[in-house]
C-alpha cells in the first residue's frame, strides 16, 4: 500500500517538479537583463550587447509602454510623439524599458524604436548659435519641448536641427544627449 501511494507520489513529482523548476529558472524582467563588461566600466545589454544606459527615438507617432515585456502586461503610459528621445534602461527579448525626459515610460517593442538620435530642449529658451561658443550670434530660439536631431557633440555644446534650422545649444540645455558624450 505504502509503495502504491509512493509511486503516484513519485509520478506527480516528475510532472511538478519541471514545471517549478521552469517558473523559478525563466528569467524575471530586468533582474538579468543587464551584462557587465569584463572592464567593469560599461554595462551592455543581453539581447543586444549595446551599452545600457543608451539613447534611441520613437520611430512611429503611437507607442504603448507596459507594465512589463510582452503584450500580456497592462498599459501603463503612451507616447504619441515621432521622433521623441527616449532612454533604454533594460532589455529582454524583443522588448526595451524606455523613459522620456520626465522619467515616464515601460516596456516598448523594439520594433517601435529607432537608433536615430534627437534631443529634446529642456530649458525655458534656448538659442540655437552658428558656433559653439555662448559669444555666437544666435540663428534661431527654441522653445522647451521642441525635438531636434542631434548632430556633432563637443565637450559642451551638441549641433541640433530642429524645423528647419540648424545650430549649436549647451549640452546642459538638453535631454537625449550624456554630458560627456562625444560625437563626430
Amino acid at each position: 500500500m505504502q509503495s502504491k501511494a509512493f509511486g503516484r507520489l513519485m509520478r506527480r513529482l516528475v510532472i511538478v517538479v519541471p514545471c517549478l523548476l521552469t517558473v523559478v529558472l525563466s528569467p524575471v524582467p530586468g533582474a538579468a537583463d543587464e551584462v557587465a563588461d569584463q572592464a567593469g566600466d560599461v554595462v551592455r545589454g543581453a539581447v543586444t550587447n549595446l551599452p545600457l544606459p543608451r539613447y534611441v527615438s520613437l520611430k512611429t507617432d503611437d507607442a504603448n509602454a507596459r507594465r512589463g515585456p510582452s503584450l500580456a502586461y497592462r498599459i501603463d503610459w503612451l507616447f504619441r510623439r515621432r521622433n521623441m528621445p527616449l532612454k533604454i534602461t533594460a532589455e529582454f527579448s524583443n522588448w526595451r524599458r524606455v523613459e522620456d525626459s520626465e522619467g515616464q515610460g515601460g516596456w516598448v517593442n523594439y520594433s517601435l524604436l529607432s537608433g536615430v538620435r534627437t534631443v529634446v530642449v529642456v530649458a525655458e529658451r534656448t538659442p540655437l548659435r552658428s558656433q559653439p561658443d555662448a559669444a555666437a550670434s544666435a540663428v534661431a530660439e527654441a522653445e522647451q519641448g521642441v525635438v531636434g536631431r542631434l548632430g556633432e557633440c563637443q565637450r559642451e555644446w551638441c549641433s541640433i536641427t530642429a524645423s528647419g534650422e540648424r545650430g549649436w545649444v549647451q549640452k546642459s540645455e538638453l535631454w537625449g544627449v550624456d554630458p560627456e558624450e562625444l560625437r563626430d
